[in-house]
């Protein structure tokens, strides 16, 4: 089974309009309410490619109820903690030619609950798959991701890890099955400027070398780079189509990356179908579906 967790769920609601000027009114020609977090859009994504999987993670107050309410409607199980007190965040994505966003803060996450996703946690098994992707809230120890792998080690769990900077290379040292950072993030790892495909790939080795089994690297148009486990390097581009959405697109690739493992054990194919499942994202107004996923795996 495929668990993720998401530490800061979110109610988006999505906001476009033909232009947007700061200090007036500004009226929308469309708007939409969506979930949010990179974890559950991992798991949204999943269940659109027929993966079965869990969503793990924090809720609190009536946007919370919304949020668990719209995942279960689509088809995507949950088992959240509901904190006590607070309300889970509602960032607001502006869409008027560039994208804009304004995000929450979300609520207080106390040790009990954290205990609780910990106990949770604990009933992983041989071959279960779990993804932890995003930010880590204020109110959590910082070291969480590495408490949190540091409880896994040494049982078969699969475990992907879309993080930013130090939280991704404090988790190295516990072999993660995969990491997805995008060009800029890992030039920042390095305080470096990664433009060449020789110097992503020798940033990528070297995140390699310190423990990370399989190395992600996504480009936005320029397509994206695998250093799988066996030293091989994979280069993808993009195939056509117009971008239309920008958000859950690295979240994509990480669930189509994982599907295409699971069912094929080959990187490769795995790395491909991320690929498309991404493109499929950044092309659509929302979350990548299967059909479209397929169409565009025919590209590659």
């Amino acid at each position: 089974m495929v668990y993720t967790v998401t530490f800061n769920p979110a109610l988006d609601y999505v906001v476009r309009m033909g232009s947007f000027r700061a200090g007036e009114t500004n009226r929308t020609e469309r708007d939409e309410l969506q979930w949010g977090g990179k974890g559950i859009n991992v798991s949204a994504v999943l269940h659109n490619l027929g993966v079965d999987n869990v969503a793990f993670g924090f809720l609190a107050g009536f946007t919370g109820q919304a949020l668990d309410q719209a995942l279960r409607e689509s088809g995507v199980a949950t088992d959240f903690i509901w904190l006590p007190e607070g309300l889970t965040r509602i960032n607001v994505k502006i869409k008027a030619g560039q994208e804009t966003e304004i995000n929450g803060m979300g609520p207080a996450i106390p040790a009990a609950a954290l205990e609780a996703l910990f106990a949770k946690l604990d009933a992983l098994g041989s071959g279960d798959v779990l993804v932890l992707a995003g930010s880590i809230p204020a109110t959590l120890p910082d070291d969480v991701y590495q408490r949190i792998l540091a409880r896994l080690d040494g049982r078969d769990i699969l475990t992907a890890v879309d993080a930013t900077r130090d939280l991704l290379c404090a988790v190295l040292p516990y072999h993660p099955f995969l990491i997805k950072p995008n060009r800029d993030e890992l030039g920042e790892i390095f305080g470096r400027t990664l433009m060449a495909d020789r110097e992503i790939e020798d940033c990528a080795r070297q995140l390699q070398a310190r423990g990370a089994r399989n190395v992600l690297v996504s480009m936005a148009g320029d397509g994206s780079l695998l250093l799988d486990e066996t030293g091989a390097v994979h280069r993808l581009g993009v195939p056509q189509g117009k971008v239309v959405n920008s958000v859950g697109a690295g979240d994509s690739m990480v669930a189509g990356f994982l599907a295409g493992w699971l069912e094929h054990r080959d990187y490769a194919m795995a790395y491909k179908l991320g690929a498309a499942t991404g493109s499929a994202t950044a092309f659509s107004d929302g979350l990548a579906e299967k059909e479209q996923v397929l169409k565009l795996l025919k590209e590659f």
